[in-house]
């Protein structure tokens, strides 16, 4: 059993993941360790707020608790949870777009009443505001190669499209969010 714990520490993936899907407990909870800040980070690059970031993530860590038994090891086990992080992040958002809409219709009505600031925040927060208005593919395409640092290779896998076309949704990407920034006064 000490050699076991010993063990699950320096344990590959590949080995949480027979053991999990197996029911060892621990070796789930290594995983989710393992992998919850990459979870977390790709969920804060794609909605851009640390508590609904905080919201998928936990998400997630149910979701893969259901689903980890279907994970056949054809794929990168992270592109297979950056897929499950997009997907969570996705339905998240689809629940709570009536909300943000009235966050949003509050918002203007704070800056018009002059009860809310207009000033810039951090110029790299402005850049991936206007990258979640992108597009879903296009948006996808930026967060996985920009955000995570994929290869477009890597990136096409998760999004389950062709490496070419990543880099067409990258490649007009970069078009949009040069007019979306020049109108935000941002370039």
């Amino acid at each position: 059993m000490l050699a076991m714990m010993l063990d699950e520490s320096e344990a590959s993936d590949a080995e949480l993941i027979g053991r999990a899907k197996g029911g060892d407990r621990g070796a789930f909870g290594k995983l989710l360790e393992r992998h919850y800040g990459f979870v977390y980070r790709a969920a804060y690059r794609w909605c851009g707020k640390k508590a609904d970031a905080e919201d998928i993530a936990q998400e997630v860590c149910v979701r893969l608790g259901r689903a980890i038994r279907d994970y056949h090891g054809s794929g990168a086990f992270t592109t297979w949870l950056y897929t499950m992080t997009l997907n969570a992040a996705r339905d998240m958002m689809r629940k709570t777009a009536r909300e943000t809409v009235k966050t949003d219709a509050y918002g203007a009505y704070a800056l018009i009443s002059g009860e809310a600031s207009s000033e810039a925040e951090d110029p790299a927060e402005a850049l991936w505001a206007a990258v979640r208005k992108l597009p879903d593919k296009q948006r996808d395409a930026v967060l996985l190669v920009y955000g995570e640092g994929l290869s477009h290779a890597a990136a096409a896998e998760a999004m389950a499209i062709s490496e070419t076309t990543v880099s067409w949704h990258i490649h007009e990407a970069k078009k949009r969010l040069k007019t979306l920034m020049r109108s935000a006064g941002e370039v």
